[in-house]
């Protein structure tokens, strides 16, 4: 599609200008009088001061400037359509070669995957600027009484709906999960006491609808039903996991780079092998902003959310958001709503940042050793938990106003290099609030171990720490949870470190846990006798290779529980940086936010348990 050009001033030789130097630029205007705008490429005239005429050389220069500006302008949207064009073209050219020289391995594999994903995008890109086409999951504008009709046939269909999918899961949990695997009945047990007490406990129980909440929590067992317990969809995520670990380790290229091959790859230690890959995260998730590959995304995703739960525009963005960003960056995609948001809605909007983690500190989290197939799922499951339960602590109220998913925040960016140097840049602030942030909690948590440990012994009690009154206060979440008995304290201990302090460090304590099974398996393969090794309290010990295992081993599925329960920012350090960047977004409703941020650091934190209840229920283990 062409668009008009204004006008190119350009001034006489006869008045003085000496010279014309042309600019193109993208994105945004320019403060320059003499500019020629066309679609999103920009040209500009700058003039010079002095009183040089053009002559010879100069003259021909100007000539070839003037004529390629002018063409520019006149058929740049063509051009810049044209090479597109050929790009693809040259790409499915390539893709059709490679699959013809070599398919059947893993990269052929990855290749496909990949392209039909671009492809896809394209394709709903595409569609969405086309004038008068838009993919909508909502109906045209009809008249008020078959409105009437349509909206009384479409109640009934959902209560319909609703029934047939409880009675088809209540069937299927019974049949293939509690007859073969009983145990797993305290995870339902789990479930409904969540439910009963946020019920019991809600903001205004007369006015919750449960269209919200139980899509919400169905969504969120049918995506574990596939990862969990079907061999192909926890094939395919362990792959996407594989996949995700190895395009974050290329952040040791610029690690090593900067720190040395042996502080990143042999000692391993946190600041020069974790933090660069948040940095590397952060400027990926940039540029994808600014191609508007991540606006895509989250747009389809939210309406989907949107569509099954009957939630608004602006909390289904928020929480598909939430699924790749942090819980300060997804607020801004959704910035045009924030004002006129009921608190409802708002409450939603924090609910969901607290129930996930941000792609950028997921990718540290992996480096820990954290299965990445288990930490991928687990955010997303905790999008439609989180706004599920945020519906049931505090029900909508107020009359919500009118939404458009297409008012959705863009990228400042003018090119990619810039969103490039943005994205590092922007990430600064990330890395240093991780670092100070575990630094000072892991001063204080030692420092509160030490006085504890000051009380106990003044009173002859031995080990008293603040791990330890967690592995107690919240046994019965663990246990609820559906971990393994023998593991109740050590996961207790993990939620309670995640919930006083923050969740990376909880996982630093987990991916101890990990390290000690692995260690412990390759060393009772060659030794298992029960003399081969023995407990020292929660220690395991193994002397034939002189190791000492620090509170012992988890099972698979206690660590699988714990990954999904602590894959949230719901803490209470969280509260306060949450609260200052929504006040900062939506100073006006400063007031709002801080009377609902409690509620919502706990929605948050039971939106996550309620993942760990039902990777507990669905969990099976298919590496034995």
């Amino acid at each position: 599609m062409d668009s008009e050009v204004t006008s190119i001033e350009m001034k006489p030789a006869s008045q003085g200008v000496t010279n014309l130097g042309y600019r193109s630029t993208e994105n945004g205007l320019s403060d320059h009088p003499d500019s020629v705008q066309h679609n999103s490429i920009k040209f500009e005239i700058e003039e010079n001061s002095d009183d040089e005429v053009y002559t010879g050389c100069a003259r021909v220069a100007n000539k070839i400037q003037t004529g390629v500006v002018g063409t520019l302008s006149k058929h740049g949207s063509k051009i810049k359509l044209l090479f597109k064009l050929v790009l693809l073209l040259l790409y499915f050219a390539y893709f059709g070669y490679a699959m013809y020289y070599r398919f059947g391995d893993e990269g052929s594999i990855r290749l496909l995957v990949c392209t039909i994903l671009g492809v896809l995008i394209l394709l709903l890109y595409t569609f969405n600027r086309l004038p008068g086409f838009k993919f909508k999951f909502s109906s045209e504008q009809r008249s008020l009484s078959k409105e009437k009709k349509i909206k009384k046939i479409k109640r009934h269909t959902g209560r319909f709906l609703m029934l047939a999918v409880f009675i088809a899961l209540a069937a299927y949990i019974i049949y293939d999960v509690l007859l073969d695997y009983p145990q797993n009945a305290i995870s339902v047990a789990g479930l409904a006491l969540y439910i009963i007490i946020f019920y019991v406990f809600s903001k205004n129980p007369a006015k919750v609808k449960w269209r919200p909440v139980f899509w919400g929590f169905a969504l969120q067992y049918i995506f574990a039903l596939v990862i969990l317990r079907t061999s192909w969809g926890y094939q395919a995520f362990q792959w996407l996991g594989d996949r995700v670990t190895e395009f974050l380790n290329y952040s040791n290229a610029g690690a090593t780079f900067l720190f040395g091959d042996i502080l990143v790859t042999t000692y391993s230690l946190f600041a020069f092998r974790v933090l660069p890959v948040v940095v590397y995260f952060y400027t990926v998730t940039s540029v994808l902003y600014y191609l508007g590959v991540m606006q895509v995304i989250v747009k389809k995703m939210g309406m989907f959310l949107s569509f099954c739960l009957g939630t608004s525009p602006a909390e289904s963005l928020n929480a598909a958001g939430n699924i790749f960003v942090g819980m300060t960056e997804a607020p801004l995609m959704i910035q045009p709503f924030l004002k006129d948001m009921t608190k409802s809605e708002l409450h939603a909007v924090m609910t969901g940042g607290f129930a996930t983690i941000a792609g950028s500190v997921l990718g540290a989290y992996i480096n820990f050793g954290v299965p990445a197939n288990h930490l991928i799922t687990a955010s997303v499951m905790s999008a439609p938990a989180a706004l599920a339960i945020s519906k049931l602590a505090y029900p909508e109220t107020e009359r919500t106003r009118k939404q458009d998913f297409d008012k959705m925040g863009k990228s400042k960016d003018r090119n990619v290099i810039e969103a490039i140097s943005s994205g590092a840049s922007n990430s600064v602030k990330v890395v240093a609030a991780i670092a100070v942030n575990v630094m000072a909690f892991l001063c204080v948590l030692e420092f509160v171990n030490m006085t504890l440990d000051w009380f106990g012994d003044r009173v002859g009690v031995d080990g008293l720490s603040f791990q330890l009154i967690c592995s107690y206060v919240f046994y019965p979440i663990a246990y609820f949870m559906g971990t393994d008995v023998s593991d109740c304290r050590k996961v207790a201990e993990l939620v309670g470190i995640k919930t006083f302090t923050n969740e990376f460090l909880a996982y630093k304590e987990l991916s101890v846990l990990i390290a000690n099974k692995k260690n412990f398996t390759d060393y009772t393969a060659q030794w298992n006798l029960s003399a081969d090794w023995y407990y020292q309290g929660d220690d395991i010990v193994l002397p034939y290779v002189n190791q000492t295992l620090k509170k012992g081993i988890m099972s698979g599925k206690s660590e699988v529980i714990a990954t999904y329960a602590l894959c949230g920012f719901s803490n209470i350090g969280s509260m306060g940086i949450f609260l200052g960047g929504m006040s900062a977004l939506v100073p006006s409703r400063r007031g709002d936010l801080a009377q609902i941020v409690v509620r919502a650091m706990v929605a948050g934190n039971v939106a996550c348990f309620l993942t760990g209840c039902i990777a507990g229920l669905l969990y099976k283990d298919y590496n034995t």
